[in-house]
C-alpha cells in the first residue's frame, strides 16, 4: 500500500457519523485533507487528471451538506440528517478515489 492509499484510508477512518460540534470541526479538518489528496493524485498522470475533477463536485455536494447541519434555523433532527447524509457521501467518495486510485500506477 502506497502512502496515499494509506492517506485515504486513514482519512475513511476518521469520518465522524454523529453530529455535534467537535465532529463538525473534524470533518471539515477531513475535508481539506482529501482536497491535497485530490490534487496530488490529479498531478500523478493524464488518467488520474481527467478523472479526478468529478470528485472536486461531489466534494462541493460534501461542504454544503455539513454547511447547512450547523444552520441555526434546522432543527436537531434536520442537523443530524444533513451530517449523516455528508459524512455517508464523503465515506463513498473516499472509497471510490481509493478504487479508482489503486496503486496509482493505472494510465487508461
Amino acid at each position: 500500500m502506497n502512502l496515499i492509499t494509506a492517506a485515504l484510508t486513514a482519512l475513511f477512518n476518521r469520518i465522524p457519523r454523529r453530529h455535534t460540534l467537535e465532529n463538525v470541526k473534524d470533518i471539515n479538518a477531513i475535508i481539506n485533507e482529501y482536497e491535497t489528496l485530490l490534487i496530488n493524485i490529479e498531478a500523478v498522470n493524464v488518467f488520474y487528471e481527467k478523472n479526478i475533477p468529478v470528485f472536486f463536485d461531489e466534494l462541493e455536494v460534501v461542504r454544503a451538506g455539513i454547511k447547512k447541519s450547523t444552520d441555526n434555523k434546522a432543527s436537531k433532527k434536520n442537523k443530524d440528517n444533513f451530517f449523516d447524509d455528508a459524512s455517508g457521501t464523503l465515506k463513498d467518495m473516499i472509497q471510490a478515489l481509493t478504487d479508482l486510485y489503486g496503486d496509482g500506477n493505472r494510465t487508461a
